[in-house]
């Protein structure tokens, strides 16, 4: 027996009494790790032993000899003692990062709008520029050069692919065995919304994206289902994988966690050599913290600004911000009718209102147009707001609480008003509501419940639109930029097209560099100009 087999047998023997004493263990006492092996025969040895003795393998990440794999969490210590195991991390969550929503009127977020001078604020059949298209430079126009779109992958909750802003463009995706496929319902809207702030279409209708058809392809990679809004740093270091199989040139990561790990960290920065060009969201926390995988070198971080072109105050800021780009009330593509507008009215003044996720809608016409009636905290029944809008403060119960003791006593709408200063972005949960449900400031709660029982006047449109805040809203900004520049540079490497994002942007905040917004604003007709003048990368 040579040396080479004797090594591989006592690994594999090794390995067989390791997880024959896992095995023992209890089943629910179990940690999900990322190992990485010093060379791809330990990597294949372990995976083949997990299968035999029943270990559970959930990622086979070969292409960095690393394997994701479910263990007793007694065991992690003699897993790390095995030979050819270079290392044993947390197999960190991934999540979609938390969104925010600005405390201001709907009519104001819709004003963010170039159309929109009606009494509603929008022009709900135009076709509409939201202001971060101008922001970036671009609703610049760059020569055609001749060449094939440039394929971004969008790697979030998947596409409603029935969507018009997605018709006739070349869009695709993966089918993974434990999201489905990347088109298929339900979804969240996350996904959608990123997506549509790369590639919304010309087409008279709702909004435009960064790119147009013929500048850009889009490949959706779906690693979260409608329901949960996180995944683990394996599930996606193989969904970059199949972006890269799939041809993808650049990599939009609207998500993140608090936790980095070296295989996450080897798998992004192959991704670099490989010519690939990853951007994601730096973190919605609003101080200073890593968020990953935009902290790694290799990836692109990207903070939010607001519609004034300044720093947004939830964006997470670090050494590693690199470019801005706008991600308060940013306006996109959501699933057919899941998107939510409101307005509120009483005795002729308007209320600055948000609709709740779970809200039913009425439609334009006509609205909830009925009495009010204080229903106090809304904890219990009452019979007295039959055929009225319940007017509730927040706090005490759940929303979804509240909006179901209002539907139980017979009313036809509710309000919910701040127990804080200013308004808030709610949800229902998994309630879904039969009535329309909009939340209110505490000062203009108190206003209503003086005025009751004086009618109200409650809308709430169902669009396949929405506004959503956050630095998930920034990074798609950047990668549809990114996307066109290549795409009018197509010699220029994925290195050169990401330092002349970086010397072309607009400096912002401290002069220079900073933690909060990076080298400035991302600028899509100075980073070209700058290469037609200088060259790729200079």
């Amino acid at each position: 027996m040579n040396t080479n087999t004797l090594r591989t047998t006592r690994l594999c023997a090794a390995l067989g009494l390791a997880l024959a004493a896992w095995s023992a263990q209890a089943a629910a006492d179990t940690t999900r790790v990322i190992v990485s092996f010093s060379n791809a025969e330990a990597s294949a040895n372990l995976r083949g032993a997990v299968a035999s003795l029943g270990g559970v393998t959930k990622v086979n990440l070969a292409h960095i000899n690393a394997v994701a794999i479910e263990v007793p969490t007694k065991a992690v210590a003699q897993l790390r003692k095995l030979a050819g195991v270079k290392s044993v991390e947390v197999d960190a969550k991934r999540y979609i990062e938390p969104l925010k929503m600005e405390a201001v009127s709907a009519n104001e977020l819709l004003k963010q709008l170039d159309k929109g001078s009606d009494t509603e604020g929008i022009d709900f059949e135009g076709e509409n520029t939201p202001y971060g298209i101008r922001q970036v430079q671009a609703n610049a126009k760059l020569a055609n050069a001749g060449t094939e779109p440039v394929k971004v992958c969008v790697i979030d909750s998947g596409l409603d692919s029935r969507h018009p802003e997605f018709a006739n463009m070349d869009v695709d995706g993966a089918w993974d065995p434990g999201t489905g496929g990347w088109d298929e319902l339900p979804l969240g809207s996350h996904g959608t919304h990123t997506a549509g702030t790369v590639a919304a279409q010309r087409n008279g209708l709702g909004v435009v994206g960064v790119a147009s058809r013929g500048e850009v392809s889009l490949y959706i990679v779906r690693v979260f289902d409608g329901s949960d809004v996180w995944a683990y740093s394996s599930t996606l270091a193989a969904a970059t994988q199949v972006c890269k199989t799939a041809g993808a040139k650049v990599i939009n990561m609207s998500l993140g966690g608090e936790f980095p790990n070296a295989a996450e960290r080897a798998n992004f920065d192959q991704l670099e050599a490989d010519g690939i060009l990853s951007i994601a969201a730096s973190g919605n926390s609003g101080i200073r913290t890593n968020g990953y995988p935009a902290s790694y070198q290799s990836v692109v971080s990207v903070a939010a600004t607001d519609r004034h072109a300044q720093w947004a105050s939830f964006s997470t800021f670090n050494s590693q911000v690199e470019l801005s780009a706008p991600g308060a009330g940013v306006a996109s593509t959501v699933p057919l009718g899941s998107g939510r507008m409101s307005t509120l009215t009483q005795n002729g003044v308007k209320y600055s209102s948000l609709p709740l996720v779970g809200s039913a809608a009425t439609g334009m016409y006509p609205p909830v147009m009925v009495a009010t009636y204080d229903f106090g905290l809304g904890d219990q029944v009452d019979a007295g707001v039959a055929g009225k809008t319940c007017v509730i403060s927040r706090g005490s119960i759940s929303f979804a609480d509240k909006v179901t003791n209002c539907q139980n006593s017979g009313g036809v709408a509710a309000i919910i008003y701040n127990n804080a200063p200013g308004n808030f972005n709610g949800t229902l949960g998994a309630m879904v509501a039969t009535i329309p449900v909009v939340s209110i400031s505490d000062t203009d709660g108190a206003a209503m419940v003086a005025a009751v029982p004086d009618v109200a006047r409650v809308r709430v449109v169902a669009l396949d639109y929405a506004y959503m805040s956050g630095t998930s809203m920034a990074s798609p900004h950047v990668a549809g930029v990114a996307a066109r520049l290549w795409h009018a540079n197509p010699s220029c490497t994925n290195k050169q097209i990401r330092d002349t994002l970086d010397k072309s942007a607009k400096d912002m905040n401290e002069p220079g560099r900073d933690e909060k917004t990076g080298f400035g604003l991302v600028q899509l007709r100075d980073a070209n100009d700058r290469i037609q003048a200088l060259g790729c990368g200079n």
